[in-house]
């Protein structure tokens, strides 16, 4: 029986068009990042199976890859639960597995430590064009800060980035805090135990509006003076940052000013110093899935992108639950993936400087014809053009076709009668 070819449902090959597509937006995002003064950092893949399943990922912890035990550790016969049966499993995301790294290894690092990571994660996800179950995250954290400065520094460093990547498409980052979506379901007179559920239902406002929202409230069971007075609170709400103040205002019977003014603090000081163009707007449905997530939360949606192609926000709680002491912490992930799959539907060509040049060869060339084409090959080399040396197929047609489609420009052919 024939080995499977095709790799397993949820995975992909990639193509090296796509390789150096995905190499130069990395390149990108990293030069960014390091220009905002972030430092690279590795974790493992693996990770602790108590860790992933601490109740702080979300609808993710039930997508995790688990890994069974190995050897004596395995007992199938006695097994009664996952817990005799896995130790360990595939990181779901970056965030997890940097505060215990952060944890492990905070006196060896700088206070407040900046980290950029770049690595594979895994989530046993329905596959669909353009979500994978093993798919590429590349994250920037500030950890150790507890000022907004985390924040401020998080989101000039994102825009800058994806303004490099896509000057072309304007983009507007979003912004909101939990302790304002709290405020505001508490206010309303929401029961305080049933705050999250208000939450997944506010959160599909993208979906079936505010109108949408409110009836879903009432469904859920929720009182009609409760939801009438939360849409109305919702739709008076102005964008911007003196919004932001007025709904600290609105809330100061439930819920401390000074975080509507740190919100808004956070929006005056991007819009003044910021270097790139792009919108800035509080978006009070914001929710954000994650369980560990504490304060600010943003995303950012891009022209063009359904969606979001980037978010994250402050977890100030989750280093917490490794050391017993909460230290702050701020991140925010691009949306990778998202990225190259529109960029690749859009036909985008990446912009460069260096040729790139195929040297075919005739078949039959002895030692020393075939030596003049190497050495040929390595002096455009050393003058920093990407030099390919083939030798010719009999379908030489398509052999070029393939090599253009890998970004070869121009193509020098050798013959034995030539050299």
């Amino acid at each position: 029986m024939a080995l499977k070819k095709k790799p397993v449902t949820g995975m992909k090959d990639v193509l090296p068009a796509e390789m150096e597509l995905r190499d130069y937006v990395l390149n990108i995002i990293k030069d960014t990042y390091r220009g905002y003064g972030f430092s690279s950092i590795e974790t493992p893949c693996v990770e602790h199976i108590e860790n992933l399943t601490s109740k702080q990922g979300g609808d993710n912890e039930k997508l995790i890859f688990k890994i069974l035990k190995r050897g004596e550790k395995l007992n199938l016969e006695t097994a009664r639960s996952d817990a005799d049966l896995v130790e360990e499993g595939l990181r779901y995301d970056l965030t997890v597995p940097l505060c215990r790294y952060y944890s492990n290894n905070a006196a060896n690092l700088t206070t407040p430590f900046k980290a950029l990571q770049v690595g594979s994660v895994w989530r046993a996800d329905k596959p669909q064009k353009g979500r994978f179950r093993q798919f590429v995250q590349c994250d920037i954290d500030i950890l150790g800060d507890g000022t907004n400065l985390a924040e401020i520094e998080t989101i000039l460093a994102i825009t800058k980035a994806l303004t490099r990547i896509c000057p072309d498409n304007g983009f507007t980052v979003r912004v909101n805090d939990r302790a304002i979506l709290k405020g505001m379901a508490d206010y309303s007179g929401f029961p305080e135990d049933e705050t999250d559920r208000v939450f997944i239902i506010l959160d599909k406002m993208d979906k079936i509006g505010l109108e949408g929202v409110g009836a879903e409230l009432l469904e859920a069971g929720y009182a009609k003076e409760s939801v009438d007075k939360y849409v109305e609170l919702l739709a008076g709400i102005q964008n911007d940052a003196e919004g932001v103040r007025k709904l600290g205002e609105t809330l100061s019977s439930v819920m401390d000013p000074e975080k509507a003014e740190n919100l808004a603090y956070i929006m005056d000081t991007v819009s003044e110093i910021n270097d790139v163009k792009c919108g800035l707007e509080f978006d009070p449905t914001l929710v954000r899935g994650m369980g560990y997530y504490t304060g600010t939360i943003f995303e950012v949606a891009m022209e063009g992108f359904g969606g979001s192609v980037a978010g994250g926000g402050r977890y100030d709680k989750l280093i917490g639950k490794f050391t017993g002491v909460d230290t702050p912490a701020c991140g925010i992930s691009i949306g990778f993936e998202r990225i190259i799959t529109i960029l690749m539907d859009s036909g985008f060509k990446i912009p460069s400087t260096v040729g790139k040049k195929a040297y075919l060869f005739e078949k039959g060339l002895n030692k020393e014809q075939f030596g003049k084409v190497v050495k040929a090959a390595q002096e455009e080399r050393a003058k920093g053009v990407r030099v390919a040396v083939a030798q010719m197929n009999k379908n030489k047609k398509f052999q070029k076709e393939q090599l253009a489609k890998e970004g070869f420009e121009e193509f020098v052919e050798f013959y034995k009668d030539s050299i």
